[in-house]
C-alpha cells in the first residue's frame, strides 16, 4: 500500500492525499477514514475527496503535528469500507441538442456516436465524492476507451441534467452553471433537491448506471 503525503492546507486544515492513479480500493480508504475522523476532538469539518481527504480544525486548540500522525495511522489501520451503496439507474437522452459533443468524443476515441453511447451505458460506475456543486457527483469506472480531455473553451452554461466526460471520469451536471466537460447526453432526473431529504439523489459509494432512453443525431 502505496503512503499518502500529509500536509497543511492554511493554518486550519490538513490533507491527506494518496498517489494517482484514482482507485476504488483508495477511495474506499478514503471514506473510512473519514468516519473515523468526524469523531475526533477540535476536528470542525471532514471533507473526502478524489484519492484525498481534508480535515478542518480548530487551529487554538487541535495539536497539528498530533493530528496529523494520528491521521496517517487511521489511514494505515482502517483498511477499507465495503462501499455497499445503492443501485441507481440514470436514463440519459444521447446526441443531439441533448450532447452535443457526441461527435467530438467519437471522433477523438476513434469510436462511431453508437460506440460512445453503448461503451457509456454498459459501465460499471461508483460515486467517488461530491464536488463543483451540489449533487455533482465524481464517479470512476469510466471505459478507458472513452476518456476525453475537457474543451479547451468551457461553456458559459451547461443545462441541468448534463451528463459529460472530462478526462478519466464522467459525470452529471446537477445545475445550469458553466463547465467544460464534454456533453454526451442528459437526463431530466433531478440530481439536487433542497426539499428531499438528503437532497442529493447521488451519494458517494452508490453504484450508477447509465440506460439509453434515446439515440439522437
Amino acid at each position: 500500500m502505496s503512503q499518502p503525503k500529509i500536509f497543511p492546507l492554511g493554518d486550519a486544515a490538513l490533507v491527506c492525499e494518496a498517489p494517482p492513479p484514482a482507485r476504488l480500493d483508495c477511495q474506499r480508504r478514503v471514506w473510512a477514514a473519514a468516519e473515523v475522523a468526524r469523531d475526533w476532538p477540535h476536528v470542525l469539518e471532514v471533507v473526502p475527496g478524489m484519492n484525498n481527504l481534508t480535515l478542518v480544525f480548530d487551529p487554538l486548540e487541535a495539536d497539528r503535528d498530533a493530528l496529523a500522525i494520528r491521521l496517517r495511522e487511521t489511514w494505515n489501520a482502517v483498511g477499507e469500507v465495503p462501499g455497499a451503496g445503492r443501485e441507481v439507474a440514470i436514463p440519459v437522452q444521447y446526441g443531439g441538442e441533448f450532447g452535443p459533443d457526441l461527435a467530438e468524443v467519437a471522433n477523438h476515441t476513434g469510436l462511431s456516436m453508437r460506440e460512445v453511447v453503448e461503451r457509456h451505458s454498459s459501465g460499471d460506475y461508483v460515486v467517488f465524492f461530491l464536488g463543483f456543486q451540489p449533487g455533482f457527483a465524481y464517479m470512476g469506472g469510466l471505459d478507458e476507451a472513452l476518456h476525453t480531455p475537457r474543451r479547451a473553451s468551457p461553456r458559459l452554461e451547461v443545462p441541468a441534467g448534463s451528463v459529460g466526460i472530462g478526462g478519466e471520469q464522467t459525470g452529471i451536471y446537477p445545475a445550469a452553471s458553466p463547465g467544460g466537460w464534454q456533453l454526451i447526453g442528459r437526463t431530466d432526473l433531478p440530481l439536487f433537491d433542497p426539499a428531499r431529504r438528503p437532497p442529493t439523489l447521488l451519494q458517494p459509494g452508490d453504484r450508477v448506471r447509465f440506460t439509453v432512453a434515446g439515440i439522437h443525431a
